[in-house]
């Protein structure tokens, strides 16, 4: 398995789940951009393209992750936390070698990219 959902990241995209169409599905991965030069990508994603895409069920989730990001995010550990502000999704990723204090940016070893102000 490529990444984990714990049981309450699983349990909060199931619930956003029910609000999209039938045959959705979570696509996780990275895109340019952000203060380290790497950010998160997560959504909800209709479309696979079987030579380009992972596909898995991930916790009970069908998941769809771009083959080039697996050796960026390999390991990851996808979790949702609750608090008093509300809630969201934070991301363990044991390749990111530096992190930016907004949670959603890093810098990985085998890919750097762009960093960007934010």
């Amino acid at each position: 398995m490529v990444i984990t959902l714990t049981d309450q990241a699983a349990n909060q995209v199931k619930e956003m789940m029910k609000e999209e169409e039938e045959g959705v599905r979570l696509r996780f991965g990275i895109k340019g951009g952000g203060c380290s030069g790497l950010s998160y990508s997560i959504g909800f994603d209709y479309e696979v393209n079987e030579e380009l895409d992972m596909v898995d069920d991930i916790n009970g989730i069908p998941v769809t992750i771009f083959k080039q990001d697996i050796p960026i995010i390999e390991g990851t550990t996808i979790d949702f936390k609750q608090n008093m502000m509300g809630g969201g999704f934070s991301i363990d990723n044991p390749n990111a070698i530096v992190s930016c204090g907004c949670g959603s940016s890093f810098k990985a070893e085998k890919r750097e990219g762009a960093p960007e102000k934010c």
